[in-house]
């Protein structure tokens, strides 16, 4: 699929590393109990994930985030085969919340990721979950911190200077673009203030300065006119249409 092609084929540079996204304000607090040789490993994504088998899921170099809910109930030997599994899968590192189901790491599972080197990292206290993921999620997607280029330019400049950007736009926008100049404009802003926040309906309706009530309505309609916006690369793709709309 071109969109993923494009995206792998962009340099590890334009990502950024375990460290740099732990050095982002929201991620004050989080201790690094193994895998300090792994921090330079850059970070594709970032996923909320309480089971057990999500490995199977993951494309590889994604930071999960858990409260412990699954874990908690586990058996040593499923925890153990947990860690395995992220660190074959590719994982770029497991942050727990050790709050409610979990107050410490169950000590197997430690010692496991520490002989493995895999990053796990702990919350010893509450955390906005939403807010750890659109903080590395706007730092993934528009670095534009010391000079680097944006991880999605040289994706925008191939589409264009091979002339697949308005068939581009056209296969993720369509619908959208064929409503009358205000309900467009409407959801199109609407649409990048969701994918923003990571569809967070709050935050999004204080962005906009509407009620929530009407986010959630304009939400209906997005999905009614245009599918699937659960999934990370039908995400991108929508970033990706709404910067090429920009040029």
């Amino acid at each position: 699929m071109f969109l993923r092609d494009s995206l792998v084929s962009c340099s590890a540079m334009s990502l950024p590393t375990l460290r740099q996204i732990l050095e982002l304000p929201a991620f004050a607090g989080a201790e690094l109990l193994s895998g300090e040789a792994r921090l330079e490993a850059p970070i594709t994504w970032v996923h909320v994930a309480e089971v057990l088998d999500v490995a199977r899921l993951l494309s590889g170099g994604e930071l999960l985030l858990s409260t412990g809910l699954e874990l908690a109930r586990a058996t040593p030997e499923a925890q153990v085969a947990y860690v395995r599994s992220l660190v074959e899968a590719g994982v770029g590192g497991l942050v727990l919340e050790l709050v409610q189901w979990l107050r410490e790491v169950p000590p197997e599972m430690l010692q496991t990721a520490r002989m493995l080197q895999f990053p796990l990292l702990v919350f010893r206290a509450e955390v906005r979950f939403a807010e750890l993921t659109r903080a590395a999620h706007e730092r993934i997607l528009r670095p534009g911190l010391g000079g680097e280029v944006p991880l999605l330019h040289p994706l925008l400049e191939a589409l264009i200077e091979t002339g697949r950007d308005q068939s581009f736009v056209q296969s993720q926008l369509g619908p959208l673009l064929t409503l009358p100049s205000r309900p467009r404009s409407t959801l199109l802003s609407t649409l990048e203030a969701l994918l923003a926040s990571q569809f967070n309906i709050a935050q999004t309706a204080r962005r906009l300065g509407v009620r929530r009530q009407s986010v959630y309505y304009r939400l209906e309609q997005l999905k009614g006119m245009l599918g699937d916006l659960e999934s990370t690369e039908r995400r991108l793709g929508l970033w990706v249409a709404l910067e090429l709309l920009k040029r």
